[in-house]
């Protein structure tokens, strides 16, 4: 348990060393997404691919994918409910779409995959790829017709489901990279050296760099800014105690391996997705909610984390 916390407290050290180098304008909104970009399309697809073929054997992967039910199903809860408090609690029109989005999706990528890390280990990477597959498909269909709801001005077609758009996310260079590691591994082929190198220093990169854009992402906000209410505080209840309680309920009805499910509801409990403050401008959403409730979730998270590592590790 107390190395956990320690792995955890340097995950918050890297973020406060990115925080402390935006205040001193090393770092801006232009290097968080280069970083993005490099951690998308580079580094965590080689990351993927070096996971999936030095860290499993045929047998464990063809059991890994008989998890996925679990995160599919509970993401649909965790949404109904949402769907349900928005209503009982009365927020406006103007943010509700805002509202659910940030309520039901995580930060699966950004902040989940390095604090998974440092606790189960690299071990954990697939498994939090599996409920990061149930998350995008989410966000990128109904959590953007949601976001582009909330302005009566925009036309609905804008915001439509397309196929072409939810392909290019869940066929990201990301995703890519665990595919190939996977034909990788059935196919029973050695990597060979200079890749598994090349594959691990620059995979390596990828928690660093991912915290780093969390640590711009809290400065550029400015604490100042901040403005706590009754419907950020209702986000932050669906991100760190709705969502991860149905995870849990829910591992009675489709039951998986310990890890799996730890994995899981760590990934279900994770702050708010990084690009809602984008989104909301874009869509013409309120964008001060979701600055907000981004910002009031990874600061509450500090906190958080050393709950939920008491009661699942």
């Amino acid at each position: 348990m107390l190395a956990s916390y320690l792995n955890i407290l340097v995950v918050f050290a890297i973020i406060l060393l990115s925080y402390i180098l935006t205040w001193k304008k090393w770092f801006d909104n232009q290097t968080a997404d280069v970083f993005s970009k490099l951690i998308l399309n580079i580094t965590l697809p080689l990351n993927m691919f070096l996971n999936m073929t030095q860290k499993f054997t045929r047998a464990e992967f063809l059991e890994l994918f008989k998890g996925i039910l679990l995160p599919f199903v509970s993401i649909l809860i965790t949404f109904s409910i949402s769907f349900i408090y928005a209503k009982l609690t009365k927020v406006p029109i103007t943010r509700r779409g805002t509202f659910m989005t940030m309520f039901t999706a995580a930060n699966t990528i950004f902040m989940g995959l390095p604090v998974n890390m440092a606790i189960f280990g690299e071990k954990a990477i697939p498994y939090a790829l599996l409920y990061y597959i149930c998350n995008t498909t989410f966000f990128f269909t109904v959590g953007i017709m949601l976001i582009a709801s909330d302005n009566p001005e925009i036309e609905i077609k804008q915001a439509r489901f397309s196929f072409k758009k939810l392909g290019k996310q869940l066929l990201s260079p990301a995703l890519m990279g665990f595919v190939v590691g996977i034909l990788w591994l059935l196919s029973g082929l050695k990597v060979p050296k200079p890749l598994f190198d090349f594959s691990t220093y620059v995979g390596g990169m990828t928690t660093a760099l991912s915290l780093f854009v969390i640590g711009i992402i809290i400065y550029q906000t400015g604490i100042k800014n901040l403005k706590m209410n009754k419907d950020v505080a209702g986000v932050l209840l669906g991100r760190y105690i709705i969502s991860p309680l149905v995870v849990y309920s829910l591992s009675f009805i489709i039951p998986v391996p310990k890890l799996m499910l730890q994995v899981f509801i760590l990934q279900s409990a994770m702050p708010v997705q990084n690009a809602m403050p984008i989104l909301a401008r874009g869509y013409g959403a309120d964008e001060e909610f979701a600055t907000s409730s981004l910002t009031y979730s990874i600061l509450s998270y500090f906190l958080f984390i050393i709950i939920i590592l008491k009661l699942i590790v």
